[in-house]
């Protein structure tokens, strides 16, 4: 047997929401970006792996807050074009990125690039 069940359960009420000001009267207008915008700028950045802040440690790459906007860029113009796997070339150095993950997988200098060679990438973005 089935038992019906009432809701609100007896004896409770939903909380009805308040609002503050006047009846009538426009809510206050927020001026700067909605917080959809910031998240989505936060979350947009690139990060690495394990793997990659390893090989950035070891070959003493370092980059800058300009190289790391050039690095997203490139992410950005690869994931409009539907990459899933990017080779993005930036000065001397190769980032191997999964685009959907905006994650950096490993970083190649130009010394270590002399006679590499990269597999499971479908796109490159040179920027």
């Amino acid at each position: 047997m089935v038992e019906q069940v009432q809701f609100p359960p007896q004896g409770l009420r939903p909380i009805e929401p308040t609002r503050t000001g006047t009846p009538g009267e426009a809510a206050p207008k927020v001026e700067g970006p909605s917080f959809r915008q910031v998240l989505l700028d936060q979350l947009s950045g690139v990060r690495f792996s394990a793997h990659a802040q390893k090989r950035l440690d070891s070959r003493s790459i370092h980059l800058s807050e300009a190289e790391l906007a050039r690095l997203n860029q490139g992410v950005k113009q690869a994931d409009a074009k539907g990459a899933r796997a990017s080779l993005i070339l930036m000065d001397q150095v190769a980032f191997v990125v999964s685009i959907p993950n905006r994650t950096v997988v490993t970083a190649v200098d130009a010394p270590a690039m002399r006679g590499a060679v990269f597999t499971q990438i479908d796109s490159a973005v040179i920027v």
